[in-house]
């Protein structure tokens, strides 16, 4: 057995002057992403994420609400762990800077540098920005004299302090930057960092006396350390920096430090200067991601457009915004988080795509072959086409998750998606059903979409970890899917021969949208004339007939019933998904058949969609269409084709 190469990867530590928003859980989902494909793939992996408690705002926060420091943050970081439970990521640790062991650490750090005579005491005089515990010089101001991060008023402050000489080590820095171009991605804030740098890095404040909330100076205790210095050794404490040298030296230096882009300054600049003075290893690479815009809009409280992950994940579940924000947004770059995108992605992606191959494939399995995977039996043309899909897709998933290319990877995983529910349609399974002669190419065609989905559901599993066990234990495959590794999907035919399916269950619901009804124009006036000859031409029409033009409005296309349930509280009506073929978005249908069919038996075969009829309400359900069906009075039978979905019916 090969041993286990360490994997350390880490979140900025979350400060808890406010409940967390969607950004936080972006920046987190895809840190969880990341350690998920390192599992996968064999690693020891050692995920950490935390809160940064201590600074004056979160002191006068505190004092505002008329408690203790500890008292406010304890409240707001029991919110932070339980969203992290709710999103299901998966940290080893969960650091907070108020703990006991973090605290001998930054004195620790202090001590040892203070030592070295890289820390001294002076007076600073300059300019604070509170909300972001960062000094500013006055040429670093932005135009309106405001602090350049966030924009907001600075303080002029004047106090005794401690300083560490950051400026010695300015030129290391730059120098390590320059010569490790992976250091810092992407590389525009590389280039942004070096400018910075350029301009002169000034020594830095390192404590305060104007506040008390903070981790004393171990030399002077009417000093706290400044929050900064205090943050960026979390990323040393859970790792055994001053009681557990073996694991120290297993995981430093760590692999991946990500962050929100405003904040790579200071994992990019101080924090190396600190390592250096503490002679440490810099981290490998330190990745700033985008911002999430929201409907083309900063976030921000005064607009009111702050968005909640809590009721989100109310609303969709989990794995729907995991996957909506891994897969909308690419890595580095700003990403726009949209309500209408959500809820069109869901359905398209997560209730067409992915959910209609797990229904089709299991539903056809348990009625063709009475749920049991028979073994195949030699192999078409689309048949190896299909596996020397699988094969590319895992081939691409090892390398780019490996690059961190997160969207990229699931549109890949999805294109694959697309090619098995194309290669339901390029093989009939229904028409095969109908040949006693093809029932080995039947088993065959089963088989190879059992085994698609096998290796789908751990493709999916760094993004949305709780449909792919679901996914997985539908299939009913014996391995814990715990134990899954990335060679296991590796090579094609995991699925053992004479495996029994379970029942398929819904993965995600289509959201139903109310669509708004374009105003009706009013018509035109008619003269006397016209009138008169539209009542001539009326009469001479024989009742019922309809022209040609009218019937020609009718767009009939062929579907498949991908699944099917009753509707409550409603003995006749049934409703219905529908499947159009590739590329289109799956029809819910309502209809009255309930009388005659059973949900189960409707189930893989293809109908007649009446495909342009205005949606319609039913019973509080959003009717798509209608299917056609023949009544002789006391009976009813849907109209059956043997065409390939999506055909137009003329």
């Amino acid at each position: 057995m090969k041993e286990k190469k360490p994997f350390y990867i880490t979140t900025p530590i979350y400060y808890p002057s406010a409940k967390l928003h969607i950004g936080h859980a972006y920046c987190t989902t895809i840190a969880d992403s990341i350690a998920r494909f390192h599992r996968l793939i064999g690693d020891d992996v050692f995920f950490l994420t935390g809160s940064d408690e201590h600074g004056q705002k979160i002191q006068q926060k505190a004092e505002e609400a008329g408690v203790t420091p500890i008292e406010y943050v304890d409240k707001i970081v029991a919110g932070f762990q339980n969203l992290w439970k709710r999103l299901d990521i998966s940290n080893d640790d969960f650091i907070r800077t108020t703990q006991e062991r973090h605290q001998r650490v930054v004195q620790e750090v202090f001590r040892r540098i203070y030592a070295k005579g890289d820390i001294y005491k002076g007076s600073y005089k300059g300019l604070y920005c509170t909300p972001c515990e960062s000094y500013w010089t006055e040429h670093q101001l932005d135009e309106n004299g405001c602090c350049p991060d966030c924009h907001r008023p600075v303080q002029e402050v004047s106090e005794e302090a401690y300083f560490f000489k950051m400026s010695k080590y300015a030129d290391r820095v730059l120098q390590y930057i320059e010569e490790h171009p992976d250091f810092i991605q992407p590389a525009s804030r590389r280039n942004e960092m070096i400018n910075f740098i350029k301009q002169g890095l000034e020594d830095l404040c390192i404590s305060r006396t104007s506040f008390d909330w903070g981790i004393p100076v171990p030399i002077d205790p009417k000093h706290v350390i400044y929050v900064w210095f205090d943050a960026l050794t979390n990323y040393l404490t859970p790792i055994g920096f001053l009681d557990d040298p073996e694991k120290f030296q297993k995981y430093w230096p760590a692999d991946l430090h990500l962050v929100g882009k405003e904040i790579v300054r200071f994992h990019t600049i101080i924090w190396p200067c600190i390592l250096m003075a503490l002679d440490l290893p810099l981290p490998k690479k330190v990745y700033g991601h985008g911002w999430l815009i929201v409907d083309g809009d900063k976030m921000s409280k005064s607009k009111g457009n702050v968005v909640d992950p809590n009721g989100l994940i109310d609303e969709f579940g989990a794995d729907a915004i995991r996957y909506f924000l891994l897969r909308e947004i690419n890595l580095g770059q700003d990403g726009n988080f949209s309500r209408d995108a959500l809820i069109q992605r869901i359905n398209s992606d997560l209730a067409n795509d992915l959910g209609n191959l797990l229904h089709r494939t299991l539903n056809m399995t348990l009625k063709f072959q009475d749920g049991v995977v028979l073994a195949p039996q030699g192999k078409s043309e689309v048949d190896k086409s299909l596996e020397a899909d699988a094969a590319e897709t895992v081939a691409f998933f090892r390398e780019n998750m490996n690059d961190m290319q997160l969207s990229a990877t699931i549109k890949k995983v999805w294109a694959f998606i697309s090619r098995a529910n194309k290669y339901i349609d390029e093989t009939a399974p229904w028409a095969l059903a109908k040949d006693p002669e093809k029932k080995q190419e039947l088993a065959n065609v089963l088989y190879n979409l059992t085994e698609s989905l096998r290796i789908i559901s751990v493709l999916i599993s760094p993004f949305m970890p709780q449909t792919a066990e679901r996914i997985w234990k539908q299939l009913n495959l014996p391995q814990a899917f715990k134990d899954v590794q990335i060679e296991d999907i590796e090579q094609w035919g995991g699925v053992p021969a004479g495996l029994t399916v379970g029942k398929p269950e819904q993965l995600f619901p289509r959201i139903e949208v109310e669509k708004e009804e374009a105003p009706q124009a009013k018509p035109a006036k008619k003269d006397k004339k016209a009138k008169n000859e539209k009542k001539d031409e009326t009469q001479e029409t024989v009742p019922g007939v309809i022209g040609i033009e009218d019937f020609g409005k009718v767009k009939l296309r062929v579907a498949e019933v991908t699944a099917a349930e009753p509707v409550p509280k409603a003995d006749k009506l049934l409703k219905l998904q529908l499947s159009l073929g590739e590329g289109e978005p799956e029809r819910q249908v309502v209809s009255g058949i309930a009388k005659f069919y059973q949900p189960a038996e409707l189930v893989g075969k293809h109908v007649v969609l009446v495909a342009n009829l205005k949606p319609a309400k039913l019973r509080g359900v959003v009717s798509e269409g209608m299917i056609l069906a023949a009544s002789d009075g006391k009976g009813l039978k849907i109209l059956e084709v043997d065409m390939p979905t999506g055909t137009e019916v003329r």
